[in-house]
């Protein structure tokens, strides 16, 4: 067989609910490198929110922060920014709503105010603690995405008056800001471009909502069994539950194991 690159996002594809690593999963990824197959991370996250991770799976190529900051072999190759005056527009007006916002770079994030219970919940939902407070952070710095706190029904204000950002919701009280047409398959690409492999030997897994870019662009795609209806719809397989060694026998699965 010849050498695959395979992608994984983390939440809900190597991470199960309680953001642990299946052994199952462990295994595999294991596995994956002694067959000579060049393993990747596809995230929303931010670098620094998966250093431990990348570290015990020993993964130094991924798209992060949804494609907005990509790195292949510890070397970064594709990086795009928040538009700084865009970016102060929303700061004014998520203050008239009194809507907090967390600016992140690759190395931190801070939040524009000292506490805020939905900031407390949905970072929470990460295992994560409430950012520390920098309302300057933004400043003098490359900020490759924001989170906005609050309701679905109240970003569609935002939405429709920042036409330069999207916005990819990933919590009930929680949504990413990101530079607008950007997405994991835009950082994908990036990554098979610069390392030459053929796109019929490209393999992607994902459960959530900002994986669909990317399962529909991957050939050979894979949705977790915990994803919705609408992820699942978008790839080309489907695997079983994170929690039921989804993983695994999703690489059995395409023949990857």
């Amino acid at each position: 067989m010849s050498r695959k690159l395979i992608f994984f996002d983390i939440d809900g594809t190597l991470y199960n609910e309680d953001k642990e690593l299946p052994q199952s999963t462990l295994k595999a990824i294991k596995q994956l490198r002694e067959k000579g197959h060049y393993v990747a991370i596809a995230t929303g996250r931010a670098p620094f929110l998966f250093t431990d991770l990348r570290e015990e799976l020993e993964i130094d190529t991924y798209v992060s922060f949804n494609g907005s900051y990509v790195v292949a072999d510890n070397h970064v190759i594709y990086k795009r920014t928040l538009d700084l005056e865009s970016l102060k527009r929303l700061i004014q007006f998520s203050e008239s709503k009194e809507h907090p916002l967390v600016f992140m770079d690759h190395e931190g994030m801070r939040s524009n105010i000292e506490y805020h219970p939905h900031i407390e919940e949905s970072i929470g939902s990460l295992k994560l603690v409430h950012p520390e407070h920098d309302p300057n952070y933004f400043q003098n710095r490359e900020i490759y995405q924001s989170l906005i706190f609050c309701t679905e029904e109240e970003e569609r204000e935002y939405v429709d008056a920042f036409s330069s950002f999207d916005f990819v919701r990933w919590h009930p009280f929680s949504a990413d800001v990101l530079p607008v047409n950007g997405s994991k398959a835009r950082g994908i690409e990036a990554v098979i471009n610069h390392l030459g492999f053929a796109e019929e030997d490209v393999y992607a897994f994902g459960d959530g909502l900002n994986d669909i870019e990317m399962l529909q662009f991957v050939q050979n795609s894979v949705a977790m069994g915990n994803a919705s209806d609408t992820v699942k719809s978008a790839a080309k397989h489907v695997t079983k539950d994170v929690g039921e060694d989804g993983i695994e026998y999703g690489l059995k699965l395409v023949g990857l194991l």
